[in-house]
């Protein structure tokens, strides 16, 4: 409770909460509550570029096709993603440090300096390379987008494993003669877990905005996909007159990641009161 109390009187980690809410229970139920996910590919002409209006509030883009609608069922996307990718990286990366960090010798400088090695190349240079190499394709994004934050992870995992391994009940277990794997995943783990937990939150807004990323650039999802970079990318050729194609897709990626960032902020503080932000 007291740990709820103080996470309820960070303003800023509320509103984080509330978006990403508001944003599962969009993806979750937007079809049919609030659109029809026909109209997201389906192309009317007729209705080509058409402003915001009552109507249709985001208005439509160059093949007629609803915007707003557009943007609800590309919420389900994003957050597809993201869980995908970080649920991947960290079945990766968890093992990875949790070994590295408790045990010593030739495998465990050979698992960091891989991580080392991958953590040196920018995460979007990589992963467009790595999208490029597997083929094109909202798969291959998460794919590319899984292999390179992995790392992440184990650094994470590899720092925090290497502290708890010292304390007084880790050298009592081991005096006990309890086996390695029961010591790390029902010890070491759960006192590693809050960390994992905040790189997770942030991560996943880093991924949502890195996905837009592949698919401004065409190495992510392929028409007609409700993508919200791809939008971006379609729209940019009918700027600034038609603003509204590029604008409504951009104020969701902003809303969705800065969500995942004040959350992942507000856990941060709790976890760790030294890295508490300035307010």
């Amino acid at each position: 409770m007291l740990v709820l109390r103080k996470f309820l009187r960070d303003l800023p980690a509320v509103v984080g909460l509330f978006i990403i809410g508001a944003a599962v229970l969009i993806a979750l139920f937007g079809d049919p509550l609030l659109v029809d996910a026909a109209d997201a590919t389906r192309p009317d002409l007729r209705a080509r570029l058409t402003p915001p209006n009552w109507d249709k509030p985001f208005g439509t883009d160059n093949l007629g096709r609803d915007i707003f609608t557009r943007v609800v069922m590309g919420t389900g996307g994003a957050l597809t993603v993201a869980l995908t990718v970080v649920a991947a990286a960290m079945a990766v990366g968890i093992p990875l440090g949790l070994y590295a960090g408790y045990t010593d010798g030739w495998a465990s400088e050979g698992i960091m300096r891989i991580t080392d090695i991958f953590l040196a190349v920018p995460q979007l240079i990589l992963a467009i390379a790595l999208a490029q190499i597997i083929g094109r394709g909202m798969d291959a994004a998460m794919a590319a987008l899984a292999v390179t934050y992995w790392p992440f992870f184990t650094r994470t995992v590899y720092g925090e494993t290497r502290r708890v391994r010292t304390m007084l009940f880790i050298e009592a277990l081991e005096g006990l003669g309890a086996a390695r794997w029961r010591i790390l995943a029902l010890h070491v783990l759960p006192n590693v877990a809050a960390p994992v937990i905040v790189r997770a939150t942030i991560g996943m807004g880093f991924i949502i905005l890195t996905t837009a990323v592949l698919g401004f650039l065409g190495v992510g999802a392929a028409p007609p996909s409700p993508d919200w970079g791809l939008a971006i990318a379609e729209g940019r050729r009918f700027m600034p007159d038609h603003w509204w194609m590029t604008a409504f897709p951009g104020l969701a990626i902003l809303v969705l990641v800065l969500g995942f960032n004040l959350l992942g902020d507000g856990l941060r503080d709790l976890v760790d009161p030294r890295l508490r932000r300035s307010r």
